[in-house]
């Protein structure tokens, strides 16, 4: 079964990046390899959240859009990307994001795997 762990960057994970960059990519290098070693990974990719700041684009019901600047929810934690996983079930994918070693929070969504 295909589960998509979304990562959420934190306040803490930001401060740790802008601490010590390369100890920060190592844990969470560390932690990705394992995944592909164990063959779970399927893919994933990262936002890039430090430049750009994202765009919001809402439709009304009567179908007008409205564009504003940052995030569709505001707050401490901010989506900082997501991976693919493959694994035998829910709590498999609970263990394997438990195990990442960089305090960005996982929300574990199974995917819609169609026919």
């Amino acid at each position: 079964m295909k589960y998509a762990l979304v990562i959420f960057e934190t306040d803490e994970s930001r401060r740790r990046i802008q601490a010590d960059r390369d100890t920060y990519r190592a844990d969470y290098q560390a932690w990705i390899g394992k995944l592909a070693a164990a063959g779970k990974l399927v893919g994933g990719d990262a936002m890039e959240t430090e430049h750009n700041a994202p765009a919001t684009v809402r439709k009304t019901t009567d179908g007008a859009s409205s564009v504003t600047d940052g995030p569709a929810h505001p707050g401490e934690e901010t989506l900082g990307g997501w991976f693919v996983l493959e694994v035998a079930d829910r709590a498999e994918a609970v263990e394997l994001a438990k195990a990442l070693p960089t305090p960005e929070t996982i929300e574990i969504r199974p995917l819609l795997e169609s026919a």
